[in-house]
């Protein structure tokens, strides 16, 4: 039996993280599986935990008020230090490009435990878009020992890096599993929770996600400016936006825009109500990453509020769009599809990121790694 930790603190993570898990529980004989929650995004996190029906081995309370890069950084590599110390580790597996992973990967790394990554080989080249996360994903890189990569273009940047390709594994994005592991319970429960707030479900519904690092300062500004523009002249439309916690975004969003009547502005959502918006979304406006992922399935149009895109497969398939933080580019492509009836602006593409069967995929590929 090999004992595999799982190390996450946001909610991203979770959600792709949860298919993996749910893979190896099943087998109980071949894995002693290890939860480990730093809580970088600490509600966000648990809850969505919960929605999988996951509970964290640890839970780490990594997060202060106002804290530096250097400073959590150090935080959570002191706290899963101890966390190693305890248990007899055969591999950590990590996904993404946070502050959790890249911790996760150098406590491995230090521990000299190999170190599986999902979603390797996403790349914008840019070291400060996003920032930090496309250094801590490169980073990343250097130290794992598998790599699922989502997508041949993943594959070819690690590649191109000097990664072994027998150590590279094209297997899709965990995320498309994720979606599918929704019930029609769930699906009904998320239509009375928006129904209770009196938030209307229809054909001219506009999903707006807001968080990055990036687009703090001038940029959120720009954004709201754009937001605004549109509420006040599609005012038949409903403009729902989950606000992000930090008051970087949160105290301008709701300063500038809580006065619209159909601008409905709410704390972050769970995972199953964010999908049931994008499920019905005429449009959504986002800087997620995950989101870019998502949409897609559900034929969406997606507009990229960012200037770089490391899911670039999204804008070749004509599934996605970068229009970054410009106010211009903004409001001119929202305009291309809010004067149009929803019916019109669906996307026929298939999903470039997965077919939903990418968890056990990586199972198997790391039973054979182990030969379990």
């Amino acid at each position: 039996m090999k004992t595999i930790i799982f190390v996450f603190g946001t909610r991203p993570e979770i959600i792709k993280l949860a298919p993996v898990i749910l893979a190896m529980k099943k087998r109980e004989s071949d894995y002693k599986v290890i939860l480990c929650n730093t809580e970088q995004q600490k509600e966000l996190s648990n809850q969505t935990l919960e929605y999988f029906g996951l509970k964290a081995d640890y839970n780490l309370d990594c997060m202060r008020e106002n804290q530096s890069l250097s400073s959590v950084q150090s935080r959570i590599l002191t706290s899963l230090d101890k966390v190693f110390e305890e248990n007899s580790i055969d591999a950590v597996v990590v996904q993404g490009d946070t502050m959790t992973v890249l911790c996760g990967a150098l406590t491995g790394f230090y521990h000299k435990i190999p170190v599986f990554h999902v979603e390797a080989g996403l790349r914008s080249y840019d070291i400060y878009e996003p920032f930090p996360e496309e250094v801590m994903r490169q980073m990343t890189s250097r130290v794992a020992e598998l790599h699922f990569a989502p997508t041949v273009d993943n594959m070819v940047a690690l590649l191109n890096e000097g990664i072994s390709e027998d150590k590279i594994h094209v297997v899709g994005n965990t995320v498309i599993d994720a979606l599918f592991c929704l019930s029609d319970e769930v699906v009904e429960n998320s239509k009375k929770f928006f129904s209770d707030k009196n938030i209307k479900i229809d054909n001219k519904l506009v999903l707006i996600t807001a968080h990055r690092r990036e687009n703090h300062g001038e940029r959120i500004d720009r954004i709201i400016d754009a937001i605004k523009y549109l509420a006040e002249k599609y005012s038949d439309h409903t403009f729902v936006i989950p606000v992000h916690p930090n008051p970087n975004v949160h105290d301008k969003i709701y300063n500038r825009l809580e006065k619209y009547d159909n601008i409905k502005l709410l704390p972050p959502l769970d995972y199953p109500n964010l999908v049931y918006l994008m499920k019905n979304a005429k449009l959504i406006l986002s800087d997620s990453g995950g989101i870019q992922e998502e949409a897609p399935t559900f034929g969406c149009p997606v507009l990229v509020m960012r200037y770089e895109t490391e899911r670039k497969e999204g804008i070749e398939a004509g599934v996605s769009k970068l229009v970054g933080a410009d106010y211009d580019k903004i409001v001119e492509e929202s305009e291309k599809i809010l004067f149009r009836g929803k019916s019109e602006t669906r996307l026929s593409a298939k999903n470039p990121y997965g077919d939903g069967k990418t968890a056990v995929k990586i199972e198997q590929i790391i039973r054979e790694y182990f030969r379990v």
